[in-house]
């Protein structure tokens, strides 16, 4: 299977912080060497990086690391069209297909144009106040809106389409993506997902004395998460929480960009993917 272009300018970005993660990223960028290819090697955290990206410098990212590098990579590509690809590093690797032990083999391959591009939803999150809009963020996986460090549960209602859903008193309630049923959804009891679906799934998380069920929305379908208590917060892909007020209202949908990720071989990777970290313990990745 081919991709429609042959990419040329390569980036490698890393977490910073491990050492290990450094060494794996300076050995691909010296394969890449011998094949040509100069390759920088950044942190995600770069500021010259990520200027560089979002001006489109580059044709691929290759991100080095687990699934957290690159959520963060598909937050920094997505709006650009930058396509990840995603080398494991990490325990799990859900949003990954290629394996430390296999990685020159797969450089091989997309040098030679052998590869595809996934389209992953991405959902817009606005949260309103009082009728104005506070602000507008993107996720990959998932948007909650949850008790947070309180022990109380919180009184939220949800409507989709403008059509009231349910009214939910629980420790939250998320609008997640295909891509995030395999994260916190999928902690939370939802229903796993293909990628290649652009639905947005409901999950409420430990509810109390309220519909305890996932409930996968039309395509192109959006939900109004309101809330009805104090000292509620909404999280977006587990970036920093923000408090909430009794009245405020988190509105999800589909955002206008998608992430995109380099894929190989069949579309079937997605359930080997998943059938090898379900038989896997995951404290010890093996």
């Amino acid at each position: 299977m081919s991709s429609s272009f042959t990419p040329k300018n390569l980036v490698i970005a890393v977490h910073p912080r491990f050492p290990e993660i450094l060494n794996e990223a300076q050995a691909i960028a010296d394969y890449l060497k011998e094949k040509g290819i100069d390759a920088p090697i950044g942190s995600l955290h770069n500021e010259d990086l990520r200027k560089r990206i979002k001006a489109n410098e580059f044709d691929v990212l290759v991100s080095v690391g687990g699934d957290g590098t690159i959520l963060r990579a598909g937050h920094l590509c997505a709006p650009s069209g930058v396509p990840i690809l995603g080398i494991n590093m990490g325990k799990l690797g859900f949003l990954i297909q290629v394996q430390r032990e296999n990685w020159r083999e797969m450089l091989d391959k997309l040098l030679e144009n052998d590869f595809w591009i996934e389209d992953r939803l991405m959902l817009r999150v606005e949260l309103f106040r009082a009728g104005e809009k506070q602000g507008t963020w993107h996720a990959l996986n998932e948007a909650v809106v949850s008790r947070g460090q309180y022990l109380n549960p919180v009184h939220i209602s949800a409507s989709v389409d403008g059509l009231e859903l349910t009214t939910y008193v629980a420790d939250g309630l998320l609008a997640a993506t295909a891509t995030g049923s395999t994260a916190y959804a999928l902690a939370a009891g939802g229903p796993i997902l293909p990628p290649e679906l652009r639905n947005i799934l409901i999950v409420p998380i430990a509810p109390h004395l309220s519909i305890d069920r996932a409930v996968v929305l039309a395509e192109r379908s959006s939900v109004s998460i309101t809330v009805h208590s104090q000292n509620a917060v909404l999280s977006v892909d587990g970036q920093t929480p923000i408090g909430l007020d009794a009245g405020d209202r988190v509105d999800v949908r589909s955002a206008e960009y998608s992430a995109k990720f380099i894929r190989f071989g069949d579309l079937g990777y997605f359930y080997r993917n998943l059938t090898a970290h379900m038989n896997t313990n995951p404290s010890t990745g093996k």
